[in-house]
């Protein structure tokens, strides 16, 4: 996501010998750029927007959305308290955003071709599709084979303590069911931004009415607030396994299993062909929409986790998939959240949304995922502050980035494969779950 890995190294050649350099010596990039060449690409796109010069159409479009996109995403990731209990980046490209629309800092032609783009256009839909079909086809079986269905059990754990705690604080403090299971639990447990609220406002648009902007301007202030809480427990989660060693595995979720990352070459001709799987699960999960009482995202993930687990999608469009999924959300993700705040988020809503019923709401969905994740987590053999972390918590964040600072907190880096299980798989089950609510509530 525009990022620079400080702890990656480059090979010098220098008199026959080679110099192992870090990157902390390098000048500092954005988007995988040296600083000052990256600020060229961003005046030349400003002096394009705001003289009137921009490209018509996905081109102007686009780089308007990856240059902004990055540059506040980069700064996001470096402020203070942002970065640390605020989801960093992702927040200020959504927000930096949605203000500029709200400031008219924005022309109204570039406001008006960005949401055609996200809409109309395609491109969140295009994003959406390699994500959901990438990250389900490239988690890693090992892992699956090992946990098996039991890691399961702690995430409906996790969801049912978080509907269950957030529905009756939200009765007390004035919220219906609808608008504390629907509006604030479902959005904290579904994956983060973009696999999570973005495709469930579409979902909630298409299946209670409103413009899918309506949702997602409540939605966001929910995973943000969600986040910072899951952070911060994170935190007294640790200090509790200290007091209680009991309770604790100290990084690892079960006796006797270890996990070792396989590392992946990547490879240009799979991407097309990752491309290429993603469209076409994607136009399946769409033609069975039309007669199935389903979402095509949520038929999408039925399709694709059938094809994972019953082997029958060959290891090159496995492979392919995944490196395409790594590709799109490496370099276009800031320019999604920015395009979402520009299309879908409204500062009014949002900030009228910010009440302390509100608050103490989304508290009690960490809380009760925290619980719900911890109890279930013993039954199958899971250490209870581990299973709390990672089905509860893991839950609860931002998707990857909160994945990162859940477990930076709770001192446990060595959990990011249960994480990455809950973000991914559990979020893709909390979008199933929500088009599966929506007709009851």
């Amino acid at each position: 996501m525009g990022q620079v890995n400080s702890t990656l190294a480059f090979k010098e050649e220098k008199g026959g010998k080679e110099k192992v350099v870090s990157n902390q010596n390098r000048s500092l990039h954005i988007f995988n750029i040296p600083i000052l060449w990256f600020l060229v690409f961003t005046a030349i796109t400003l002096v394009s927007l705001y003289t009137g010069n921009l490209p018509g159409g996905m081109i102007g479009t686009l780089l308007v959305m990856m240059v902004l996109g990055e540059l506040l995403g980069w700064a996001g990731d470096r402020t203070p308290v942002v970065k640390t209990f605020l989801g960093g980046g992702a927040i200020i490209a959504i927000f930096g955003s949605a203000f500029m629309v709200y400031a008219g800092l924005l022309p109204e032609e570039t406001v008006t071709s960005m949401t055609d783009f996200m809409k109309s256009g395609g491109f969140l839909n295009f994003y959406i599709a390699a994500l959901i079909t990438g990250s389900i086809l490239g988690m890693n079986s090992e892992v699956l084979v090992k946990v098996g269905l039991r890691y399961f059990l702690p995430i409906f754990g996790a969801v049912a303590g978080a509907v269950i705690i957030a529905g009756l604080l939200g009765f007390l403090v004035g919220f219906t069911l609808q608008e504390a299971i629907l509006v604030i639990t479902m959005p904290i447990m579904g994956g983060g931004m973009g696999a999570g609220a973005v495709p469930m406002s579409q979902i909630y648009s298409e299946m209670m009415g409103n413009e899918p902007s309506y949702y997602i301007s409540m939605l966001v202030p929910a995973l943000a607030l969600g986040n910072v809480f899951a952070i911060i427990l994170a935190s007294v989660l640790d200090m509790i396994g200290k007091k209680v060693p009991s309770l604790s595995g100290n990084g690892q979720l079960m006796k006797g299993f270890t996990y070792e990352k396989t590392k992946q070459k990547y490879n240009v001709e799979k991407m097309g062909v990752g491309l290429l799987a993603a469209l076409t699960f994607f136009a399946v999960g769409t033609l069975l929409g039309t007669v199935l009482p389903l979402h095509p995202y949520a038929i999408m993930i039925i399709l694709v986790a059938a094809a994972k687990i019953s082997n029958i999608i060959p290891q090159n469009v496995v492979e392919g998939a995944s490196q395409w999924y790594q590709f799109v959300a490496s370099n276009w993700t800031f320019a999604l959240l920015f395009g979402i705040g520009v299309a879908y988020t409204d500062l009014n809503t949002v900030l009228e949304a910010l009440t302390l019923q509100y608050i103490l709401t989304v508290f009690g969905v960490v809380l009760g995922a925290i619980i719900g994740a911890a109890i279930l987590g013993k039954l199958v053999g899971f250490y209870p502050i581990e299973s709390a972390i990672t089905a509860g918590l893991c839950m609860a964040n931002m998707g990857g980035t909160g994945d990162v600072a859940v477990l930076s907190a709770s001192k446990r880096m060595e959990l990011m494969p249960f994480a990455q299980i809950s973000s991914r798989l559990g979020g893709a089950l909390i979008l199933l779950l929500a088009g599966l609510i929506i007709p009851l509530l």
